[in-house]
C-alpha cells in the first residue's frame, strides 16, 4: 500500500470513489468521482455533477480533505496512517479517523507513561503529532501495525453502527469493509 505522494493518494481515492453515482440509499445524494453536489458547489463548480472534471475533484480533495484537516502533517510521520485517514475523512468527515487514532493512542501511551493523553477531538494539533510521533518511536514497526489494526477495527465498527442506525445503509456495507476498512492493505485472502 506505500502510496507515497499526494497525487498518488488522491488518485487512488478517486478509482476508490468511482464516477458519476445518484444512488436514493446514499444519504450523501448525487456525487462525481466521490465529490458531493453539496461539496461541489461549495467550492464554486456551479455545472452538472455528471460533468465535472476530475481535475476539479482532485483540487477538492487536496484542499478540504487532505490539507484543511492537516493530514499532509500525519503523512510526514506516516504516509500509510496519513493516507487512512485521509480516506476515512472523505467517507466519514475529516474528524472522525482523527478521533480514531486519538482514542487507540491515549490507551497505548502506558497510562500518560509513554506520553500524554491527548483530546480526543478530531483535530490534528502539536499535541497529537507529538504523541503519534513518541508512540511510533518507541514501538517501532510492530506500533505501526498495532495503531493502524486499531483504527481500522474502530473504522469498520463505525460503518456497522452506521448501517444499524439506517437501514438503508446496508446497500453500502460490504464495499464500505471490502474497500474502505479493511482494503487491500489488509493481507488477508480468500
Amino acid at each position: 500500500m506505500a502510496v507515497t505522494t499526494v497525487d498518488q493518494k488522491i488518485d487512488a481515492l478517486i478509482g476508490r470513489e468511482g464516477r458519476y453515482s445518484n444512488n436514493p440509499a446514499d444519504a450523501g445524494g448525487e456525487t462525481m468521482w466521490g465529490i458531493t453536489v453539496a461539496v461541489a458547489r461549495a467550492f464554486g463548480y456551479t455545472g452538472a455533477m455528471r460533468d465535472m472534471p476530475r481535475a476539479v475533484a482532485a483540487q477538492i480533495y487536496r484542499s478540504r480533505y487532505w490539507l484543511q484537516p492537516k493530514f499532509d502533517l500525519v503523512d510526514a510521520v506516516s504516509s500509510a496512517l496519513g493516507e487512512k485517514l485521509f480516506d476515512i475523512g472523505v467517507n466519514c468527515g475529516q474528524p472522525v479517523g482523527v478521533r480514531f487514532m486519538q482514542r487507540a493512542l491515549n490507551v497505548l501511551n502506558q497510562n500518560a507513561r509513554a506520553f500524554a493523553d491527548i483530546a480526543v477531538d478530531g483535530g490534528v494539533g502539536a499535541m497529537t503529532l507529538a504523541a503519534l510521533r513518541a508512540f511510533l518511536a518507541a514501538r517501532g514497526v510492530d506500533g505501526h501495525r498495532v495503531l493502524m489494526g486499531m483504527v481500522t477495527a474502530q473504522q469498520s465498527v463505525y460503518y456497522i453502527e452506521l448501517a444499524e442506525k439506517r437501514p438503508e445503509n446496508e446497500t453500502f456495507e460490504y464495499g464500505w469493509q471490502l474497500n474502505r476498512a479493511f482494503g487491500h492493505e489488509s493481507g488477508v485472502s480468500a
